[in-house]
């Protein structure tokens, strides 16, 4: 016989216990209409009013008792009956109308040849779904709750609901699974992986962890790596917020001690806002060279005079102190002397502040709630707050609150409070993102997007995941730029790197003039991503100099 559900179980015990019911309720009754009211009733009279009250359908003509005992009864069996009506609705047939007419969930795994399991889902998992999605690498996902499954379902994941605690043949298949990522509690990750393991799968097999104390166990019971998001999430914020941690430009001095980095925000009112590089001569008449621009969190490099300055884009510029001081004169300047406020010392706000304080940075902390390491008590939403921590004087503020929405609403409090403060925040879900650049966050991440692309490095390669935009300037050999002049060889076109110095004869040269062309001794510095460098090497034939 196939198995009943639990909701078609739970209706036959109902249409089993009814008519039970309906006899004992009689039954008392007619006791109770013979010996206190001393007005017999037959037995079929009996059941009928029992049917007539827990039905609440109402009575004939049997309708008056004098006892109080009767009376008391009577009451009782009304108001059970009137539960009874209210309950049965929700209780008995909407979940079965539900388990009959909706999409019935798989509950054992598809063939796993090729495929991904994903144990339980969760935000940090959400951006290597997307990920997979992209590349388009079968995935199965294994769900316990119901409600978030059929929600995955109508997404249109491919989904399988169950518990492994409760269904041991769940996981039947599994051993021909190219990879496992699990999700869940870090007892239920350690598990799954153990449970996975003993029916035979040898691949890589990915947890995101909790505690990171419960890093070593779960290497033990078979995980290939175990991260834990929140704590990975701390390290990308401290990274943004502390120069010291992850420089401007990597190998900066190396140039010149004349040579500085400096980012400027390009306020929508500025006279650098939606101008042409191209017509603005930043190089001849300000003497700096434009390395690219900042704008929703991404990195776009400087590509040639069509790139046109995007507005409210925090803008990075090389040049000499006293150059700089000019493109300072257009656009707003991005401080970084101050301390950086942290706002928030839960799980990820305390990480940060750790790893700032490792860095030797200054730090001050504004929390809810008094406890150690926390320097201002108060809401940050509120303007009292921000103006005891200091906002306004602040090199950097990190929004490191537990919800999205508050996180979000904080932004565009404090854009508005303070307009010129470097501003990065933390969200759950990776889809929350762009509504914080949209608030006026300078750079917004979530726990989904670095576990996602920490995961998606192993499963993927590094070319499926979105790297960091870290500049770096290097010096090389002049290679295809012999006999050529730095600023007219389509470089950043060609590339997205561009040519800030060259040394020739033990001099650093910052400006070219017309009629300037690279020598065969000479060595240029070329700044830009990874990315843009490794394409210069490619276009310019240039080796380490």
């Amino acid at each position: 016989m196939p198995k009943l559900s639990r909701p078609m179980l739970r209706l036959l015990a109902l249409v089993a216990a009814l008519p039970a019911v309906v006899l004992v309720l009689g039954l008392l009754y007619m006791a109770g209409m013979t010996y206190l009211e001393d007005n017999p009733r037959g037995f079929w009279e009996s059941l009928e009013w029992a049917s007539e009250t827990l039905t609440t359908t109402g009575y004939g003509a049997d309708n008056r008792w004098t006892h109080p005992v009767m009376s008391v009864f009577v009451m009782f069996t009304q108001i059970a009956g009137l539960l009874f009506v209210l309950l049965i609705f929700p209780v008995y047939l909407l979940p079965l109308f539900e388990e009959r007419f909706e999409v019935r969930l798989a509950r054992v795994l598809p063939p796993m040849t090729g495929r991904v399991l994903f144990h339980r889902y969760g935000p940090g998992v959400d951006s290597l779904i997307e990920e997979l999605e992209r590349v388009h690498a079968p995935f199965v996902i294994l769900e316990a709750d119901p409600i978030l499954a059929r929600r995955l379902h109508e997404r249109g994941y491919p989904v399988v609901l169950g518990e492994i605690d409760t269904d041991p043949h769940l996981l039947d298949g599994v051993e021909q699974a190219r990879a496992l990522v699990t999700n869940a509690d870090d007892h239920d990750d350690a598990t799954f992986i153990m449970m996975a393991r003993e029916r035979g799968f040898t691949g890589p097999a990915y947890a995101l962890a909790e505690n990171p104390l419960h890093r070593a166990p779960m290497l033990k019971v078979g995980a290939t790596a175990v991260y834990t998001p929140s704590h990975v999430l701390a390290a990308a914020l401290a990274a943004r917020a502390s120069a010291r941690i992850s420089p401007p430009a990597e190998g900066l001095s190396l140039i010149d001690d004349r040579v500085g980095l400096a980012e400027y925000r390009a306020h929508p009112d500025s006279p650098l806002a939606g101008q042409r590089l191209g017509d603005m001569q930043m190089r001849r008449r300000l003497g700096v060279t434009l390395i690219g621009q900042w704008h929703n969190g991404l990195f776009e490099p400087a590509r040639g005079p069509d790139t046109r300055i995007i507005p409210g884009a925090i803008l990075v510029v090389i040049g000499e102190d006293d150059n700089l001081a000019k493109v300072e004169a257009l656009a707003a300047p991005i401080p970084r002397s101050g301390a950086i406020v942290v706002a928030g010392f839960g799980t990820v706000g305390s990480k940060v502040v750790e790893m700032l304080h490792d860095a030797g940075e200054r730090t001050l902390v504004i929390a809810d709630q008094a406890q150690e390491g926390v320097d201002v008590v108060g809401n940050v939403l509120e303007q009292r707050t921000l103006e005891r921590a200091g906002v306004r004087e602040a090199g950097t503020l990190v929004l490191a609150l537990s919800s999205d929405s508050a996180g979000i609403f904080a932004t565009a409090v404090v854009r508005d409070f303070a307009p010129k403060v470097r501003l990065i925040a933390r969200v759950n879900r990776a889809s929350n993102v762009p509504r914080l650049y949209q608030a006026g966050a300078d750079f917004a991440l979530s726990v989904g997007q670095v576990a996602g692309h920490l995961l998606a490095r192993h499963l993927l390669g590094d070319s499926a995941v979105m790297a960091e935009q870290g500049l770096r300037c290097m010096r090389m050999a002049a290679g295809g730029l012999v006999g050529r002049h730095p600023w007219q060889a389509e470089v950043r076109e060609r590339t997205g790197a561009a040519v800030v110095a060259c040394e020739r004869d033990g001099r650093t040269l910052l400006e070219f003039e017309d009629g300037f062309r690279v020598e065969p001794g000479d060595a240029v510095f070329v700044c830009g991503t990874e990315a843009s460098l490794e394409l210069y090497r490619r276009e310019f034939g240039a080796g380490g100099g």
